[in-house]
């Protein structure tokens, strides 16, 4: 593993929609980040960003800065395993927005390659890095039943995968770190609407501990909403990803007692990129790392094979 310099020098592979909020937000950890370029196809996001930030910009990543020692990979997912396999073979700290790649055998070659090369391997699940959540984290123990809701507009991108690997796979990471226990069965039925994938997914996944998790993922809704709601014995919370916004009831002699909890909140995706750099800075492991974005995968890769089974004769 290369030895992390003062301020780590990072390129943004791919610079969209999501790609520009990354490069924005590297801009400013500049205390951390020292950003060397980026590499995209798009001439006028090209002159864009480089009027804009004053870095170049080299269209073939192949021809990245030879100093780089991080890469920030934003994508659309069919190119994820061939560039990050790229980048990691070159001992460079990598970054690849969710989901991790399009199979499980390119997830796990790309998490050994990390392990083999010493370096860090981060995916971007960024719920993990919601205020919101981070304030009921140490609140939760042993969840009997959990209900995930995630809706949004027609995104007219990330279409070359459905709503389950684009939105639903955000849930799918959050409850394998919630629940303590291996998956018993999955059920799970969506259709197609805009696209030729399925656009709306309702899943039921159960436990072997007995915890039961609902999610709905769609991406054809009038509203946003992204929310969580866990149950246990003692107590039920509620949080709201959207709005940074959670709270907790709670039994107190016959009655229900609502609390709401203090949070700080913050950019997701600042806290998300800070802490990356902080693994190569202070070598410690991502809390979303190559192993736990190929656990996601596994199950979204899951229910939407059993989506296609059963409603074949739809999409």
């Amino acid at each position: 593993m290369r030895e992390a310099s003062l301020k780590t020098k990072v390129i943004v592979v791919g610079v969209g929609h999501l790609g520009s909020r990354h490069l924005k937000t590297y801009h400013e950890l500049q205390d951390k980040v020292e950003i060397l370029g980026f590499s995209d196809t798009n001439e006028q996001k090209i002159q864009e960003l480089t009027q804009e930030y004053h870095i170049p910009c080299f269209k073939d990543y192949h021809n990245f800065p030879k100093d780089t020692e991080a890469v920030n990979i934003c994508v659309p997912t069919e190119s994820h395993f061939e560039i990050a396999k790229f980048f990691l073979n070159q001992k460079i700290h990598t970054f690849i927005e969710k989901p991790m790649t399009t199979t499980i055998e390119q997830a796990d070659e790309l998490v050994q390659l990390a392990q083999k090369n010493n370096v860090k391997l981060q995916i971007g699940h960024i719920e993990r890095f919601n205020s919101a959540f981070e304030s009921v984290k140490h609140f939760m123990h042993n969840p009997l039943f959990i209900e995930c809701h995630r809706l949004n507009h027609f995104p007219n991108r990330s279409l070359d995968i459905g709503v389950v690997m684009d939105l639903m796979i955000h849930d799918i990471d959050i409850i394998l770190g919630l629940v303590p226990s291996k998956i018993k069965d999955i059920q799970a039925t969506g259709i197609n609407v805009l696209t030729t994938l399925e656009d709306i997914a309702s899943v039921r996944i159960t436990f072997e501990n007995g915890c039961v998790c609902n999610l709905t993922a769609s991406r054809i809704s009038d509203d946003v909403m992204r929310k969580i709601r866990i149950f246990q014995r003692d107590a039920y919370i509620s949080l709201d990803y959207v709005k940074q916004e959670a709270y907790i009831y709670k039994k107190d002699h016959g009655h229900i007692l609502k609390h709401s909890l203090p949070i700080e909140k913050d950019q997701p995706l600042k806290r998300e990129l800070e802490h990356f750099v902080d693994c190569i800075q202070k070598n410690t492991q991502p809390l979303v790392s190559g192993v736990e974005g190929r656990e996601a995968l596994k199950v979204a890769l899951d229910i939407t094979q059993k989506i296609w089974q059963t409603n074949k004769n739809i999409l």
